[in-house]
């Protein structure tokens, strides 16, 4: 993926997007939870647990138990997992959405569980009032806080 210009922002509900790179993602919605309170919620009204490789497999992803609570994504099994947990933590991540329309925020607040979903926009971080900021993880290796992808979402499929 490529990296922006560095002067382009784009702005959501008072709050300015500072793109950090390009982002495009096809991967399978493992768990959904949307929000109404709070100031992340102004700007990201809804998280979905993304699985994409072997984690947007059913057959695998089923024999796991997948939440969210909190902003947080969690998984897990019973006896021996499907997949090496490196492995699952490496197929999966919680993205925190911002829509970066009225279309894209309905067509968010449709997908459910186990739909199969294209996405495109850009990884950013978040700057409000008072010098507040929450920046996305640019990795796909990272696990635990800070490891949540905060995605402006141009496009949805």
């Amino acid at each position: 993926m490529n990296t922006p210009a560095a002067n382009v922002t784009f702005h959501v509900n008072g709050y300015e997007l500072r793109p950090l790179q390009a982002s495009a993602l096809k991967a399978r919605a493992l768990s959904v939870a949307h929000y109404r309170m709070g100031r992340e919620a102004d700007l990201s009204p809804t998280d979905i647990a993304f699985g994409w490789g072997p984690m947007a497999d059913t057959a695998m992803s089923d024999k796991l138990s997948i939440s969210q609570s909190g902003r947080w994504y969690y998984w897990g099994y019973s006896g021996t997992p499907p997949l090496p947990p490196r492995e699952i933590a490496q197929s999966s991540a919680n993205m925190h959405l911002v829509p970066a329309s009225a279309e894209v925020a309905r067509a968010l607040r449709a997908i459910d569980k186990g739909r199969l979903v294209s996405l495109r926009g850009y990884l950013v971080e978040a700057r409000g009032k008072n010098g507040w900021t929450w920046r996305s993880s640019l990795s796909r290796e990272d696990t635990g806080n800070g490891s949540c992808e905060l995605v402006f979402v141009q496009s949805i499929e």
